[in-house]
């Protein structure tokens, strides 16, 4: 079964929230990257709402309900109050936990989950009783899928950037050999798996080819980097092409 690939659309939001106008339009954009066969729409609200915003939440929630009801929404971030109340609200089919700080630029690693047992096992319950699916984002560590396996968490999103970042030879042979290996330690926990941040056409193929049981991958960056040269719907086909969806 071929890897699914959502789309990441907080730069788009980025983008647009830098001048203050309607465009360009997240809603627009994710209906191009469904229509050109993309899985699902993720989106990681932050509370500064410096991309993606709490009505884009809602509307792309209704693309999904309304025109795309096979697709996913996932939805990422720090599980506080307002975050919870909101996909309490909205009801996604999953949702990362990420470990972030409020004015962190980006995600830069993944949860401590002997430190954080208790506070994650209450957590994922509470969205359990919503009927939604719990993704932990974690480091490229074997000892870790099981702990989140233990505390409830139906899937891990593995923590791809210092793979996604190492330029070196070596160093990217390094860091692809520890996702590997926690993606191998994923299917013998018995947890789905997940990966992110960073993952480009290039860098794809091999953890792919590695890691049959990885069923999405959440990309932001690189797709709306590719897309400023090749259009939306272009660039998701090459992604798609890339995991081996086309």
């Amino acid at each position: 079964m071929p890897c699914n690939l959502s789309v990441n659309v907080n730069a788009i939001a980025y983008l647009r929230n830098r001048r203050g106008l309607p465009w360009p339009s997240v809603y627009d954009l994710s209906k191009t990257a469904l229509e050109a066969g993309a899985a699902g729409i993720t989106v990681h609200p932050r509370p500064d709402e410096r991309h993606i915003r709490r009505d884009d939440v809602t509307v792309i929630s209704r693309l999904l309900r309304e025109e795309f009801p096979d697709a996913e929404f996932n939805i990422e971030g720090y599980p506080d109050d307002r975050f919870l109340d909101l996909v309490e609200e909205v009801r996604p089919d999953q949702v990362t936990l990420v470990p972030d700080e409020p004015g962190q630029v980006t995600s830069d690693h993944g949860w401590n989950i002997a430190s954080n047992r208790d506070r994650l096992r209450s957590i994922i319950a509470r969205l359990h009783c919503g009927d939604m699916r719990v993704a932990l984002f974690v480091d490229a560590d074997p000892a870790l899928p099981g702990q989140a396996r233990e505390v409830g968490a139906d899937r891990v999103e593995i923590f791809t950037g210092p793979y996604g970042g190492a330029l070196v030879p070596e160093d990217n042979r390094r860091e692809l050999d520890k996702v590997i290996a926690t993606g191998r330690a994923a299917a013998k926990a018995g947890i789905g798996l997940n990966a992110g941040h960073d993952l480009t056409r290039d860098n794809l193929p091999p953890l792919v080819a590695a890691l049959p049981n990885l069923q999405e991958v959440s990309i932001g960056h690189a797709v709306t980097a590719d897309a400023l040269v090749y259009g939306m719907a272009e660039t998701v086909r090459k992604f798609r092409a890339a995991i081996g969806d086309l």
